[in-house]
């Protein structure tokens, strides 16, 4: 099962609203469960080198199923997944990008944002996520 455009238009602009409120300009994007770009959104001012880190962000979320905050904690040196980062033509392994699920629990893609604090960039692509339910 895949994310609908329909899904992640709706999710891209919850995490906008969430932005504007934290004023911050982000980069938000969104996969399918192949990894595939579906949608994405620069807002006005966000920064230009956040554009591919935010849709890294969402593909390491989907290529591993888990929020990247959680891979970068396992990544670090002695970490199981040490050095992890360099496969898949380069993850972003730190907050930003978390999994997409259906009401049924199936993953059906991620989102990745990018464009201030990693606090920020997960706190943005949580307001997304949620924006489903």
């Amino acid at each position: 099962m895949n994310i609908s455009l329909v899904q992640a238009e709706k999710i891209i602009a919850a995490a906008q609203e969430k932005s504007v409120a934290i004023d911050t300009k982000m980069n938000i994007a969104v996969v399918d469960a192949g990894a595939n770009l579906v949608a994405f959104a620069r807002m006005d001012g966000a920064w230009l080198g956040s554009l591919d880190i935010s849709i890294k962000q969402a593909k390491t979320a989907r290529f591993f199923d888990m929020n990247t905050g959680v891979i970068g904690e396992l990544s670090q040196p002695g970490g199981s997944l040490y050095n992890i980062e360099h496969s898949n033509s380069g993850l972003i392994t730190f907050p930003g990008g978390i999994p997409i699920k259906n009401a049924a629990g199936e993953i059906i893609g991620a989102i990745g944002v990018s464009g201030s604090s990693v606090e920020n960039d997960h706190t943005v692509a949580e307001a997304g996520v949620s924006a489903l339910y």
